[in-house]
Protein backbone atom coordinates (compact mmCIF):
# COMPACT_ATOMS: atom_id res chain seq x y z
CA UNK A 1 0.00 0.00 0.00
CA UNK A 2 1.35 3.26 -0.99
CA UNK A 3 1.89 6.31 1.55
CA UNK A 4 -0.58 8.40 -0.51
CA UNK A 5 -3.37 5.37 0.55
CA UNK A 6 -2.54 5.06 4.07
CA UNK A 7 -2.42 9.05 4.70
CA UNK A 8 -6.25 8.63 2.22
CA UNK A 9 -7.48 5.86 4.81
CA UNK A 10 -5.95 6.97 7.73
CA UNK A 11 -7.45 10.95 7.53
CA UNK A 12 -11.28 9.51 5.90
CA UNK A 13 -11.94 7.34 8.60
CA UNK A 14 -10.70 10.07 11.64
CA UNK A 15 -12.51 12.63 9.51
CA UNK A 16 -15.94 10.68 9.15
CA UNK A 17 -15.60 9.80 12.81
CA UNK A 18 -15.17 13.35 13.86
CA UNK A 19 -17.34 14.49 11.51
CA UNK A 20 -20.41 12.13 11.93
CA UNK A 21 -22.65 14.23 14.63
CA UNK A 22 -22.34 17.41 12.20
CA UNK A 23 -23.54 15.33 9.10
CA UNK A 24 -26.32 13.46 11.47
CA UNK A 25 -27.60 17.05 11.56
CA UNK A 26 -26.98 18.45 8.52
CA UNK A 27 -29.05 15.52 6.96
CA UNK A 28 -31.84 15.97 9.69
CA UNK A 29 -31.96 20.02 8.61
CA UNK A 30 -31.83 18.74 5.13
CA UNK A 31 -35.28 16.44 5.48
CA UNK A 32 -36.88 18.79 7.31
CA UNK A 33 -36.29 21.54 5.08
CA UNK A 34 -37.30 19.88 1.80
CA UNK A 35 -38.64 16.12 1.17
CA UNK A 36 -35.98 13.50 -0.13
CA UNK A 37 -32.87 11.32 0.84
CA UNK A 38 -30.74 14.14 2.09
CA UNK A 39 -27.40 12.29 0.75
CA UNK A 40 -27.38 12.86 -3.16
CA UNK A 41 -25.33 10.57 -5.45
CA UNK A 42 -24.09 11.29 -8.79
CA UNK A 43 -22.38 9.45 -11.67
CA UNK A 44 -19.09 10.94 -12.46
CA UNK A 45 -15.91 9.87 -13.79
CA UNK A 46 -12.51 8.62 -12.32
CA UNK A 47 -9.53 6.92 -12.36
CA UNK A 48 -8.70 5.77 -15.84
CA UNK A 49 -12.55 6.32 -17.06
CA UNK A 50 -14.42 4.41 -14.78
CA UNK A 51 -17.64 6.21 -13.67
CA UNK A 52 -18.59 5.94 -9.78
CA UNK A 53 -20.59 7.26 -7.62
CA UNK A 54 -19.79 10.53 -5.60
CA UNK A 55 -21.77 11.70 -2.77
CA UNK A 56 -22.97 15.08 -1.17
CA UNK A 57 -24.80 16.54 0.66
CA UNK A 58 -28.43 17.33 -1.00
CA UNK A 59 -28.44 21.09 -1.91
CA UNK A 60 -31.15 21.19 -3.83
CA UNK A 61 -34.81 19.89 -4.19
CA UNK A 62 -34.91 16.87 -5.54
CA UNK A 63 -37.74 17.97 -7.98
CA UNK A 64 -36.72 20.71 -9.53
CA UNK A 65 -33.65 19.29 -11.70
CA UNK A 66 -30.72 18.48 -9.46
CA UNK A 67 -29.56 16.42 -11.65
CA UNK A 68 -28.53 19.31 -13.59
CA UNK A 69 -24.50 19.23 -13.82
CA UNK A 70 -24.37 22.87 -13.46
CA UNK A 71 -26.19 25.47 -10.94
CA UNK A 72 -26.68 29.02 -12.33
CA UNK A 73 -24.55 30.87 -10.02
CA UNK A 74 -25.21 31.60 -6.03
CA UNK A 75 -28.91 32.81 -6.94
CA UNK A 76 -29.93 29.44 -8.22
CA UNK A 77 -33.51 28.74 -7.28
CA UNK A 78 -33.01 25.20 -7.18
CA UNK A 79 -30.73 25.56 -4.03
CA UNK A 80 -32.57 25.11 -0.86
CA UNK A 81 -31.81 27.04 2.15
CA UNK A 82 -29.52 24.53 4.29
CA UNK A 83 -28.27 23.76 0.46
CA UNK A 84 -26.79 27.51 0.22
CA UNK A 85 -25.23 27.17 3.42
CA UNK A 86 -23.90 24.05 2.61
CA UNK A 87 -22.17 24.89 -0.59
CA UNK A 88 -20.60 28.35 0.89
CA UNK A 89 -18.81 26.15 3.28
CA UNK A 90 -18.66 23.24 1.24
CA UNK A 91 -19.66 20.94 4.17
CA UNK A 92 -21.60 19.54 1.26
CA UNK A 93 -18.35 17.54 -0.12
CA UNK A 94 -18.28 16.11 3.68
CA UNK A 95 -19.55 12.95 2.18
CA UNK A 96 -16.99 12.03 -0.55
CA UNK A 97 -14.66 11.03 2.59
CA UNK A 98 -16.56 7.82 2.09
CA UNK A 99 -15.60 7.63 -1.78
CA UNK A 100 -11.89 8.06 0.12
CA UNK A 101 -12.34 5.37 2.60
CA UNK A 102 -13.28 2.87 -0.50
CA UNK A 103 -10.90 3.54 -2.86
CA UNK A 104 -13.06 6.00 -5.48
CA UNK A 105 -11.27 9.05 -4.69
CA UNK A 106 -8.44 10.56 -2.84
CA UNK A 107 -8.15 13.72 -0.59
CA UNK A 108 -6.22 15.30 -3.25
CA UNK A 109 -6.66 14.96 -7.12
CA UNK A 110 -8.54 16.77 -10.02
CA UNK A 111 -12.23 17.04 -9.16
CA UNK A 112 -14.15 14.58 -11.22
CA UNK A 113 -16.59 15.58 -13.47
CA UNK A 114 -19.83 14.44 -14.90
CA UNK A 115 -19.92 12.32 -17.94
CA UNK A 116 -21.17 14.51 -20.20
CA UNK A 117 -18.19 16.86 -19.63
CA UNK A 118 -15.52 14.52 -20.05
CA UNK A 119 -17.15 13.33 -23.05
CA UNK A 120 -15.25 16.70 -24.07
CA UNK A 121 -12.16 15.98 -22.91
CA UNK A 122 -9.12 16.38 -25.25
CA UNK A 123 -6.96 13.72 -25.22
CA UNK A 124 -4.32 16.37 -23.14
CA UNK A 125 -6.98 17.15 -20.96
CA UNK A 126 -8.05 13.07 -20.33
CA UNK A 127 -3.94 13.04 -18.91
CA UNK A 128 -6.19 13.87 -15.28
CA UNK A 129 -8.30 10.87 -15.31
CA UNK A 130 -4.66 9.08 -14.85
CA UNK A 131 -4.88 9.42 -11.24
CA UNK A 132 -7.60 8.89 -9.08
CA UNK A 133 -9.67 12.20 -8.69
CA UNK A 134 -9.71 14.60 -5.46
CA UNK A 135 -11.70 16.28 -2.88
CA UNK A 136 -9.69 19.19 -3.16
CA UNK A 137 -6.43 20.23 -5.55
CA UNK A 138 -5.03 23.67 -6.22
CA UNK A 139 -7.78 24.76 -8.14
CA UNK A 140 -10.61 24.09 -6.29
CA UNK A 141 -8.46 26.41 -4.49
CA UNK A 142 -8.75 28.98 -6.98
CA UNK A 143 -11.69 28.69 -8.12
CA UNK A 144 -13.23 28.13 -4.28
CA UNK A 145 -16.17 30.14 -4.82
CA UNK A 146 -17.02 28.67 -8.59
CA UNK A 147 -20.89 29.52 -8.25
CA UNK A 148 -20.07 33.68 -8.11
CA UNK A 149 -18.28 33.41 -11.27
CA UNK A 150 -20.67 31.78 -13.22
CA UNK A 151 -23.27 34.18 -11.40
CA UNK A 152 -24.90 36.48 -14.51
CA UNK A 153 -24.06 34.41 -17.36
CA UNK A 154 -26.49 34.17 -19.90
CA UNK A 155 -25.69 30.60 -20.26
CA UNK A 156 -23.35 28.97 -17.27
CA UNK A 157 -23.29 25.74 -18.71
CA UNK A 158 -21.64 27.14 -22.17
CA UNK A 159 -19.31 29.11 -20.17
CA UNK A 160 -18.29 26.04 -17.95
CA UNK A 161 -17.73 24.14 -20.75
CA UNK A 162 -15.33 26.66 -23.09
CA UNK A 163 -13.84 28.64 -20.87
CA UNK A 164 -13.96 27.74 -16.72
CA UNK A 165 -13.59 23.82 -17.41
CA UNK A 166 -10.06 23.96 -19.77
CA UNK A 167 -8.97 26.61 -17.67
CA UNK A 168 -9.05 23.87 -14.76
CA UNK A 169 -7.94 21.09 -16.65
CA UNK A 170 -4.58 23.30 -18.03
CA UNK A 171 -3.93 23.79 -13.96
CA UNK A 172 -4.83 20.79 -13.02
CA UNK A 173 -2.21 19.07 -15.79
CA UNK A 174 0.16 21.68 -14.49
CA UNK A 175 -0.27 20.73 -10.80
CA UNK A 176 0.43 16.56 -11.70
CA UNK A 177 3.44 17.28 -13.42
CA UNK A 178 5.18 18.28 -9.92
CA UNK A 179 3.22 17.38 -7.54
CA UNK A 180 4.39 15.41 -4.02
CA UNK A 181 2.86 13.87 -1.10
CA UNK A 182 4.47 16.94 0.51
CA UNK A 183 2.35 19.31 -2.03
CA UNK A 184 -0.75 17.22 -1.65
CA UNK A 185 -0.27 17.25 2.52
CA UNK A 186 -0.15 21.81 1.75
CA UNK A 187 -3.11 21.58 -0.45
CA UNK A 188 -5.20 19.52 2.37
CA UNK A 189 -4.31 21.99 5.27
CA UNK A 190 -4.93 25.08 3.23
CA UNK A 191 -8.22 23.21 2.09
CA UNK A 192 -8.89 23.41 5.93
CA UNK A 193 -7.78 26.53 6.99
CA UNK A 194 -10.44 27.94 3.75
CA UNK A 195 -12.84 25.86 5.34
CA UNK A 196 -12.75 27.22 8.60
CA UNK A 197 -12.05 30.91 7.68
CA UNK A 198 -8.56 31.45 8.59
Amino acid sequence: MSVTRLLDLSVSALGLLLTGPALLVACLWIRWDSPGFPIYGQTRIGKNGLPFTLYKLRSMRRSTGADSPITHGTQDPRITRPGAWLRRTKLDELPQLYNVLIGDMSLVGPRPEVPAFVADYTPEQREVLAVRPGITDPVSLAHYDEAAELEGKPDPERYYRQVLMPRKLELQRQYLAQRTLGSDLRVVVATVRRMLGL
